[in-house]
């Protein structure tokens, strides 16, 4: 048994002196290549699934170096946020304190780890350094447009007392909080406009390399519809409803309009007998959820506002309805109901005895009780009966275009991302009122706006900042009139400064730019990014906005931020169920590496099951590696000092068994090669290590080369990185560095770590033999191995005297004997 700790403390402070891992911008006959892990958040303590996010992907990282690339793998933190703040409140702490006091910690477990990573590129982006180009950010946005103040209604979190965006709400529940329902709150908020590049994201998404699941739900958060935009007029005033339809088929059985709550016209639309009620039914609805308003099997509520519109394809009166299931943020706050055609719509004109007319002929029975939702035949709709749906979509809506009651039209379900945060802990937006200029961006040179350290950092009744009550900073001047003006006391959603921080790592210590466009160039975009599939519609896609956003202002020379995405899984509680302290199931990987070492940690993380999967933790399995890393470290420390045996032999017999045994161990060490390389390539770490286990079995029982130990070293060095550098130094690449000796910057390419990655020998790769399935009558009744080198008929003789097929041929010659070299045999009899 080795002593881990010893032998990774050792090897960590002596990478750390020789700089191993610093990485150059530029190395001659390399090409770089970016790997990138998503940044922890300094929570206090790495958990287990930090670790299975970061050490698998490390033995990534480490392959992509032993194949010859100049890899960058940076690390940071996010430390903004909310959780930073609500723990301060909760401990009495500024949160600046115990958000750095946490990364003083997590950095130490970082490295205890053995990964590549370049501290000297770590980013955190509560630094004012790093804001500083946050907040230019938010400038350059608001100079293109693309950002924007508007008073409107709002996710609100009553636990954090803050808004949330559309993206965090879950389920109608706080992201942060899944026992809080989100409520609706009108507030001035400060936006981008990310609906801007809505199209952009989607076609975006077919040349990423990224999981189509992924993607998939990225398209649907996006939520692209074609249809028209229908105006339907009130009569007997200037006003008119425009309702988004992607079913103009069906506009003949449209019997009502509905408005949602919050809708513009709803005050102007009212009849005068109905204010009061319709009024009260409004107050009720903004006190619940969008969830509760929106599931579809709450029953419908709704309230007739006493005014009609005009069906614009046949002139009929339709009465008008207010209902909380319409959104005012989705299409144009306004629908036409079809019930004949439509579950919700049903549902409500049922309850309310509206009208219901059968427009679309199913073309089969359908029953009375249950709304015709597909595609058919036009029916009872004009001019236009007779025409299938798809046909009578594009005629309607070129027949409304005509008569300028209506349009193509393509709408998002996406909304603009709401960034103000009500909170102090995060960016200050860059942003001063005065009540001569309006609203006016800071001066960029007067950048960073920094945090002022307040005492009393706790939400203001009202929904208000802590900032809000720091006169010192709140008083400033207007950059245009240099008159008495007010700062904006909201800070930034603390996705905005994840949004942009793995450019920050090209260029750490510009002063000038968020980052040289040299630098970016050279590393940008990230080749390869591992991080949760929880982020999909979050800090996903507000990267690739801000990517294609500062591409069009002309900061960046490409369109996406992450050429290839892979998830890892999520690690269960030895119960099956997710990790929480409350069911007591928390694993400590402190100490864990304590008890067995880091490098069984990393190799066991790899070998627990499928990565992109997870799965629940298994103690045992722990044992098996640390055993199997004990057995290695055995064999190999018994070679320290000897010469490697050539496996001579006086007797003729014994050199043809030895031969034999040799082409056997070669032929098993290049098939090992190409599957460690093509699995961890494509992050199979079980299977890679299942393959190592396999070739270790069989070289510990025999004497082997040193080539071939030093091929083994290499193989599981990116599993475990600490041991087969301790290993490589004994078997005398680099003895002095066996006690801390010898290993300075002159000397640092004597690492295994330096090491390129070993070549198969493509004549080793293909098996000798292979498994012939043999069938009777198209049945499969036998399989046996053989030789390639076998002729069809030395294989059809093979197979004819095999007892198990003259069992089943029964006496019987075969009629035919059909035979597919490399995979079956057919006797047709």
């Amino acid at each position: 048994m080795y002593d881990a700790k010893k032998i990774e403390s050792k090897w960590q402070k002596i990478w750390e002196k020789a700089k191993l891992y610093k990485t150059k911008d530029k190395v001659a006959g390399k090409k770089n290549f970016y790997h990138l892990v998503m940044f922890p958040y300094p929570s206090g303590d790495l958990h287990i699934g930090h670790w299975y996010n970061f050490a698998p992907a490390d033995v990534y990282a480490r392959l992509k170096r032993m194949q010859g690339f100049n890899v960058l793998s940076p690390i940071g933190f996010d430390a903004f946020g909310l959780p930073a703040e609500n723990a301060a409140i909760k401990n009495k702490i500024h949160p600046k304190i115990w958000t750095y006091k946490n990364i003083d910690k997590m950095r130490h477990q970082l490295k205890s780890m053995g990964n590549v990573y370049d501290f000297s590129r770590e980013v955190i982006t509560a630094d004012s350094e790093y804001y500083k180009w946050t907040q230019w950010m938010f400038l350059k946005m608001y100079e293109a447009g693309l950002a924007y103040r508007k008073k409107a209604l709002a996710n609100w979190c009553p636990k954090d007392q803050a808004i949330l965006a559309n993206e965090q709400v879950i389920d109608g529940k706080c992201w942060r909080h899944p026992d809080t329902l989100v409520i609706q709150k009108e507030i001035e908020q400060w936006m981008f406009k990310i609906t801007d590049y809505a199209e952009d994201l989607i076609d975006g998404l077919e040349k990423l390399n990224w999981p189509e699941r992924t993607k998939l739900m990225q398209k649907n958060w996006i939520g692209k519809s074609v249809g028209a935009i229908v105006q339907f007029k009130i009569p007997n005033t200037k006003y008119q409803i425009p309702v988004f339809t992607t079913r103009p088929d069906t506009l003949f059985g449209a019997t009502y309009l509905v408005l949602s709550p919050e809708h513009p016209l709803v005050e102007t639309v009212i009849a005068k007998e109905q204010k009061e009620k319709v009024r009260h039914y409004i107050t009720n609805a903004h006190l619940k959820s969008e969830l509760e308003r929106t599931v579809l099997e709450k029953e419908k509520t709704g309230i007739f506002t006493g005014a009609f519109a005009v069906n614009p394809v046949n002139g009929e009166k339709i009465p008008i309805w207010i209902s909380d299931y319409v959104l005012i943020n989705y299409g144009t706050g306004a629908i036409m109901a079809v019930p004949a055609h439509d579950e919700r719509d049903f549902e409500f004109a049922k309850k309310f005895n509206l009208s219901i007319i059968k427009v679309i002929n199913p073309g089969c029975d359908w029953p009375e009780d249950k709304p015709y939702t597909e595609g058919g035949l036009m029916v009872n709709s004009g001019e236009f009966t007779g025409l299938n749906s798809v046909d009578g979509r594009k005629k309607i809506i070129e027949w409304l275009k005509i008569k300028r009651l209506g349009d193509f039209s393509i709408q998002y379900k996406m909304r603009d991302w709401i960034i103000s945060r009500q909170r102090y802990w995060g960016a200050p937006i860059p942003i001063v009122y005065c009540k001569k200029c309006g609203i006016i961006p800071v001066s960029e040179s007067k950048l960073p706006i920094k945090l002022p350290p307040l005492k009393n950092f706790k939400p203001v009744a009202g929904g208000k900042s802590p900032l809000a009550s720091a006169k010192s900073f709140i008083n400033a001047k207007c950059p245009k009139c240099k008159g008495r003006a007010a700062r904006e006391t909201d800070t930034m959603d603390t996705f905005v400064d994840s949004s942009w921080y793995f450019l920050r790592y090209a260029d750490l210590k510009n002063k000038k730019q968020f980052a040289s466009k040299d630098k970016l160039k050279a590393w940008l975009p990230v080749d390869m990014y591992v991080g949760g599939a929880e982020h999909a519609v979050l800090h996903l896609l507000y990267s690739r906005f801000f990517v294609k956003a500062l591409k069009s202002m002309g900061h960046l020379e490409f369109t996406e931020p992450f050429t290839a995405l892979r998830h890892q899984g999520i690690i269960l509680g030895s119960d099956g169920q997710k990790m929480s302290k409350s069911r007591g199931n928390i694993v400590d990987p402190d100490e864990l590496v304590k008890k067995y070492g880091a490098d069984t940690i990393r190799m066991y993380l790899c070998f627990m099951g499928e990565y992109s999967q997870g799965g629940p933790w298994n103690s045992k399995g722990i044992l098996g590696i640390k055993r199997f890393l004990d057995r290695i470290y055995a064999k190999f420390f018994s070679l320290q000092e000897m010469s490697y045996p050539l496996r001579r032999s006086s007797s003729a017999a014994s050199r043809d068994t030895i031969l034999k045994s040799e082409e056997k161990l070669q032929r098993l060490l290049h098939q090992t090669i190409k599957k460690v390389g093509d699995d961890i390539e494509n992050l199979r770490f079980n299977t890679a290590i299942s393959a190592l286990m396999i070739l270790f079995n069989s070289i510990e029982k025999e004497n082997f080369s040193k080539d071939e130990a030093k091929i083994f070293l290499k193989l599981l060095s990116p599993f475990a990185p600490h041991l087969t550098e301790e290993l490589w130094q004994r078997i005398g690449n680099n003895p002095d560095a066996i006690k801390g000796r010898g290993y300075d910057q002159e000397r640092r390419r004597k690492s295994i770590h330096i090491e390129t990655w070993p070549e198969y020998n493509a004549k080793f790769i293909e098996e000798e033999e292979y498994e012939l399935v043999i069938q009777i009558n198209g049945k499969m009744r036998d399989k046996i191995k053989i030789s390639k080198k076998l002729e069809r008929p030395e294989v059809e003789k093979l197979i004819l005297e095999r007892e198990i097929v003259k069992k089943y041929l029964d006496g019987k010659f075969p009629q035919k004997i059909i035979f597919i070299p490399n995979r079956l045999i057919n006797l047709v009899v």
